[in-house]
């Protein structure tokens, strides 16, 4: 069967006068301090007493600010359009998400690849090109967690803030340049740093993560420690914790009990121990000075949001209880705090594929980036089935010939000959909330190749 793809080229942008605007400056609270000989971005601190609530709502007032765009959506997202949708997508969705080409069935899950967030972020990215033509356009970090998407803003010349000795090289910006904040926005050190900077700051941050932001305000408000449930090295856990007061950051379940057993004393299962022992557990992934002794009577539950929901919750629920356990069910709203903060597009994706892998499956192809969390946890859910699961970043992964390079859902890398069945086979196919169509099309017709190779050698 013949399959119909679109080529298409990115135009050379027409030039666009810019008006020159003044930046943002507000430092009565803000102290921004930098050690002798480094960058601005290596050791910004901040006075005691700086309200990072305050401080964001002044910035996102500025002249210098935008997270609305400029006015170009509609050709911007047509330009999108034609780079980033799929023909083979759509014959999916026509039928029902399931389509047969040759001797290979499709089954694509109902809730899957670009999230609002995400298009949201890319396209405003893509505005930021077409408003500032001739200006450096700096990134924070990458828009999004997906290779194709980034390398296109990079031929669009969006470059990322380099990256020195582990620190941002702040220094490279200057002013009049534009800096786009990623779907998973940025942390209040370095808003401080760009707010004093003179530059055009485009926030893409999506709104959910902004939620949780304010979760973990409230949190600080009333004086409760934020457990927050996500990766102490991902962006957005990064930000979040940049807008908490005391925190504690757990990646799953076993480390949430291990805090609630020294909450209990070592009385829930015993996995925790002493003081010094909890802090170097968690070394990284706490506040500055926390103090589990004084820190962990009163908390509230945060999440990164790409983690998986059902995790998020059992957490949140064991806290509560392990709360009224110590605490009296009559004193809990004084020991504990829970908002919602699980991202919508996240827990369609996880229910779509929750879904998909009862269905009668030879293998689960689940396509998005290798730093991608959300795309992490959709792996998780089909090897927990007991499925054969290829995590994959784009179509490069597959070959030569019938081999996949893939990872597992801890970040394994694996390389796997013979991936694929002889014969009829029936694969489902999912996508992170950061991966756009045509890369799942790139991978699918490398699949249908290799099936129509096999068709012709037995032939």
């Amino acid at each position: 069967m013949a399959i119909s793809l679109q080529v298409c080229r990115f135009n050379t942008l027409p030039d666009l006068s810019v008006p020159e605007s003044r930046a943002f400056h507000w430092r009565k609270p803000v102290s921004v301090r930098c050690a002798a000989g480094e960058s601005p971005s290596s050791s910004v601190a901040v006075d005691s007493d700086f309200d990072a609530k305050v401080f964001r709502k002044n910035l996102t007032r500025s002249k210098n600010y935008n997270r609305k765009g400029f006015g170009h959506k509609e050709e911007t997202l047509e330009l999108m359009n034609r780079e980033y949708t799929s023909d083979i997508i759509k014959t999916l969705k026509d039928n029902g998400n399931e389509y047969t080409w040759g001797n290979v069935t499709v089954k694509l899950a109902e809730s899957y690849g670009f999230c609002w967030g995400v298009e949201r972020a890319v396209q405003i990215a893509y505005e930021a090109r077409k408003q500032f033509p001739q200006e450096k356009i700096w990134l924070t970090n990458e828009i999004i967690h997906n290779p194709t998407v980034n390398k296109r803003l990079e031929e669009m010349e969006v470059q990322n803030i380099p990256v020195e000795d582990g620190k941002k090289r702040f220094d490279v910006v200057d002013k009049g340049d534009v800096v786009v904040l990623p779907a998973f926005g940025a942390g209040v050190d370095e808003m401080l740093v760009l707010s004093d900077k003179n530059v055009q700051i485009v926030d893409t941050t999506c709104p959910w993560v902004s939620k949780v932001w304010n979760t973990v305000e409230k949190h600080k408000k009333g004086e409760y420690t934020s457990i927050i449930h996500g990766k102490y090295s991902h962006e957005e856990t990064i930000a979040t914790a940049s807008f908490a007061g005391k925190y504690v950051i757990v990646k799953n379940m076993a480390e949430a009990t291990y805090v609630c057993d020294y909450i209990l004393g070592g009385e829930l299962d015993g996995s925790s121990s002493t003081k010094e022992a909890f802090l170097e557990k968690f070394k990284f992934a706490v506040s500055k000075e926390f103090d589990p002794d004084s820190d962990l009577v009163k908390v509230g539950i945060a999440n990164q949001t790409t983690m998986l929901k059902g995790e998020t919750e059992e957490i949140g629920k064991l806290l509560e209880r392990v709360m009224m356990r110590k605490y009296g069910v009559e004193n809990i709203n004084e020991h504990f705090i829970s908002f919602n903060t699980i991202c919508d597009a996240t827990q369609e994706r996880q229910d779509a594929m929750y879904k998909l892998v009862e269905e009668q499956l030879d293998l689960m192809l689940v396509i998005g980036g290798w730093n991608s969390s959300n795309t992490s946890h959709l792996q998780e859910i089909a090897e927990d089935r007991g499925i054969p699961s290829y995590w994959i970043d784009s179509e490069q992964r597959i070959g030569p010939g019938n081999r996949i390079s893939y990872k597992l859902m801890h970040g394994e890398l694996v390389v796997k000959e013979d991936f694929l069945p002889e014969g009829p086979i029936t694969i489902g196919v999912t996508s992170g909330a950061s991966t756009p169509d045509k890369v799942v099309e790139d991978v699918l017709i490398k699949v249908f190749d290799i099936k129509r190779e096999e068709a012709l050698q037995l032939a």
